[in-house]
């Protein structure tokens, strides 16, 4: 799995102009699931998300978790974080899981998180959807469970 993660001060994903998600402060987690992901790679999530100490404490320093700051999760999925370039410039998506078994992660993924007791709003898997997010700071990370995993 690989997830790009935002911190934000609001994030909100709309299909077909009505708004179905939305957060105020925490983060937008744009996630993207492989063909060989296993619940290891959601164990990986679900113990990374919620506790990247990625939100600044009163020093100014960033010190603190979405569970310290008392945060959301918007988590969208995005099947072209496994976008391949290295053969030209079309993207290549061979990585990405094949629909069905990416919602399954995606769904379990989300369970797990909301199982942590941390709030979740998703988009609309397979749906063409608009994410508006306000980045703060810009924080940005990137997580890869492969590269935890050492097959990258």
């Amino acid at each position: 799995m690989r997830a790009v993660v935002q911190r934000v001060r609001h994030a909100r994903v709309h299909v077909d102009g009505k708004q179905v998600g939305a957060v105020g402060n925490g983060l937008c987690v744009l996630l993207g699931v492989s063909r060989t992901d296993t619940e290891t790679d959601i164990e990986y999530m679900v113990r990374k998300i919620p506790n990247l100490r990625i939100f600044e404490d009163k020093e100014g320093k960033m010190n603190k978790s979405l569970r310290d700051v008392g945060g959301s999760v918007l988590l969208v999925s995005q099947f072209t974080l496994y976008g391949d370039c290295s053969r030209g410039l079309r993207p290549s998506y061979t990585e990405a899981a094949p629909p069905e078994l990416a919602e399954a992660q995606y769904n379990a993924l989300v369970e797990r998180l909301r199982g942590e007791e941390v709030t979740v709003k998703t988009g609309v898997f397979r749906a063409m959807m608009d994410v508006e997010i306000l980045n703060h700071g810009p924080v940005t990370i990137i997580l890869d469970s492969r590269r935890e995993r050492g097959k990258v």
